[in-house]
């Protein structure tokens, strides 16, 4: 059977982040790694429309990204003894100790949010390595020029190869410190597949997945509250995937069938709550797990105990004052208070380059019955967003509109 061109780039950014932190494992190097997986989607795209996509795409991927990254080695004489050895790997040994956990994912994610790079680096490159998104969409989602977005990836991988951070988890006495990075970037990479900035699938699930399935590991190696409260805020939230896209358009938690939810996620998560409850000072995402434990409780969007959700977030503003956070909490206002009440908290914030800024205030404004501002607004949040199923959804809201 005949595969299209963009059915085999789906498979290949399903597999990029396995077959990224294979190559990476076995040859040391990112820019070989990088550049291996490209040649191997280029192979790909050559044999797989006549041949079709193998049974084991990722193993054949693999084996031909590596034999590419065997084939530049070769060429370059000056490699170090490390990238001249991996020649003769034709095996999954590594080539030095890893850590105390055996997944090359995980290791690669702790080698990209490693202390001696930049915060905003750390998550670019974990999105660019293990989620196999491009340089424009990561741009996107950061809100920066492409053009700064590569300079900034670029100096990351170089720092990583100048500083010779290692591929590998930490040992369990340093493993502490470095996990609140980590925490960060799998939220990141898990927002950015539940809700995609980038202008192809509205929803990556291999994103969203890979981001569960390394909280998982994350929780057994190390089982502290946050990382518990994280684990849980994953499986609460990936609960509503299923409901969240309907016709193309992106369905907001209150419009959305709860009877489409997975229970068995939802109970899951509801026991890890429960166990964080325990806790005297509740972190970040263990709160953001609680918050979504109220909704996920409710059995219909009348029923959510929104007084509980709005305490839950100004406990949340004691120790994460952002802006964001402040949005969200003016959206549970709005259901206590009033639209009245919550417009003048959300105007009040610096969040005019944000699309959910503008999609609030236009929600706000529309049950306000200030159509024509609520119009703007909706045109505003449009232009700020690729995600296709959420412009379908604010499109249809715009043309509801009554002047």
């Amino acid at each position: 059977m005949s595969a299209a061109p963009a059915a085999i780039e789906r498979v290949f950014r399903e597999e990029y982040g396995r077959l990224i932190a294979s190559l990476v494992r076995r040859f040391g190097d990112i820019d070989i790694a990088e550049e291996a997986a490209g040649e191997a989607l280029l192979v790909a795209l050559e044999r797989w429309p006549a041949d079709g996509v193998p049974p084991n795409p990722g193993g054949w991927l693999t084996t031909t990204a590596g034999n590419r990254a065997i084939d530049r080695i070769r060429r370059e004489k000056l490699r170090d003894t490390k990238h001249q050895a991996a020649l003769m790997i034709e095996d999954d040994t590594p080539h030095e100790p890893t850590g105390p956990v055996e997944d090359d994912r995980l290791r690669l994610i702790f080698t990209c949010c490693h202390p001696a790079l930049a915060p905003e680096a750390r998550v670019a490159l974990t999105l660019r390595l293990l989620g196999g998104l491009t340089v424009s969409e990561i741009a996107e989602a950061f809100l920066v020029p492409e053009t700064t977005m590569g300079q900034r990836i670029t100096r990351a991988k170089k720092k990583i190869a100048a500083a010779k951070i290692p591929y590998r988890v930490p040992d369990h006495e340093d493993l502490a410190e470095r996990v609140a990075t980590v925490l960060t970037v799998l939220f990141l990479v898990f927002n950015e597949g539940y809700l995609s900035t980038g202008d192809g699938a509205p929803i990556r699930a291999e994103l969203t997945g890979e981001a569960i399935r390394l909280a998982r590991i994350l929780h057994g190696l190390l089982p502290e509250p946050e990382v518990k409260g994280l684990l849980a805020l994953l499986l609460l939230t990936e609960a509503r995937r299923e409901a969240r896209v309907r016709g193309g358009q992106l369905v907001p938690l209150h419009e959305q069938d709860r009877g489409g939810w997975d229970r068995a996620l939802i109970a899951e998560g509801h026991d890890l709550v429960r166990e964080c409850l325990a806790t005297n000072r509740p972190g970040r995402f263990q709160i953001l797990a609680a918050i979504n434990a109220v909704h996920t409780d409710a059995p219909t969007a009348t029923a959510t105990d929104w007084s509980q959700v709005v305490a839950l977030y100004d406990q949340l503003l004691r120790i994460d004052p952002s802006p964001v956070v402040r949005l969200n909490r003016a959206v549970a206002v709005a259901e206590l208070d009033g639209p009245e009440v919550a417009l003048a908290l959300v105007d009040a914030l610096p969040l005019d380059g944000y699309h959910a800024w503008h999609a609030t205030r236009a929600d706000l404004l529309r049950r306000l019955g200030r159509s024509a501002d609520a119009r703007a607004a909706y045109d505003a949040a449009i232009d700020a967003t690729q995600n296709s199923a959420e412009r379908a959804y604010l499109s249809r809201k715009r043309g509801e509109l009554v002047d």
